[in-house]
């Protein structure tokens, strides 16, 4: 079989199948390095025309104050925080575990997020309604350090070459975590026994739960809260740049996605059944 065939399926996909554009290139890469490293024959750089599925992007979900608060208010103790924090400041779900104690300035309230997605720093400002709760779990962390070192574990995993630079800084009560893991494990790429932070499914199965609970008709994961405070933030006036810093978006036009969820219409129309 050549290209033809391989177009005839990738159109399958698309026209039939009706997969999504992630699906199909999925399709498309699996299929040119089978041609290409298994079976020695690639296929023609122009070869490939077939139809592609259309890319459909979807409106975040958006909790409205009245469910946050109701969210909130059946979760506790470090879920809770994590929720907080990621509604408070609009940190994504990765940067809220890869937090460490020296990123949390107290006496400037802000927070200060290190090689962010693009690799970019940005800092934010500290909710005060986490400053109490994130200085008790940063003494937690301490009473948690103090053992890790009276039995000799091995420090935090440092980024990038700072390991080979200063090795001991992973030992050093600034790096670690703010939100560790109660268990230490053993680092697969390196097979060094170390504590890391908590596993992301944790947090994902106490908002499952809240939400659960809380009765919330909507697909509520960890990452509504990034959504719902970026929407909440344009809602009360905010400037949409200062929204886009402190998304840490690149483009403008990536946050002006959320102008789309507002409470109000753009135009503040009434709709004419409201009329009758």
């Amino acid at each position: 079989m050549s290209s033809h065939e391989v177009n005839d399926f990738l159109t399958h996909l698309a026209v039939n199948r009706k997969v999504s554009p992630a699906t199909q290139n999925q399709a498309l890469c699996a299929l040119v390095f089978l041609y290409k490293v298994i079976l020695k024959q690639p296929l023609g750089e122009n070869s490939i025309n077939a139809v592609r599925s259309k890319m459909h992007r979807n409106l975040p979900v958006v909790l409205s104050v009245i469910e946050v608060k109701s969210l909130l208010s059946t979760m506790s103790g470090l879920p809770k925080l994590m929720a907080q924090l990621i509604y408070g400041t609009g940190l994504r779900k990765s940067e809220i575990h890869r937090l460490r104690v020296k990123d949390i300035d107290f006496d400037r309230n802000q927070i200060s997020v290190k090689r962010g997605k693009g690799n970019k720093d940005r800092p934010l400002p500290l909710p005060q309604a986490c400053r109490a709760p994130l200085i008790e779990q940063i003494e937690f962390v301490k009473q948690l350090h103090l053992k890790d070192q009276s039995d000799h574990l091995n420090g935090v995993e440092l980024p990038y070459a700072l390991e080979r630079k200063e090795p001991n800084a992973g030992k050093l009560l600034a790096w670690q975590w703010i939100f560790p893991s109660l268990r230490v494990s053993t680092d697969p790429r390196t097979q060094i026994l170390r504590r890391h932070h908590v596993h992301p499914s944790v947090f994902a199965k106490h908002v499952k739960k809240a939400v659960d609970k809380a009765q919330i008709n909507k697909k509520v994961t960890a990452h509504v809260f990034r959504h719902t405070f970026a929407t909440h933030l344009l809602e009360s006036g905010a400037d949409i740049r200062t929204v886009q810093e402190l998304l840490g978006h690149n483009d403008v036009r990536t946050t002006q996605i959320y102008t789309h969820v507002l409470s109000r219409n753009c135009s503040g129309a009434l709709s004419p059944l409201d009329k009758l």
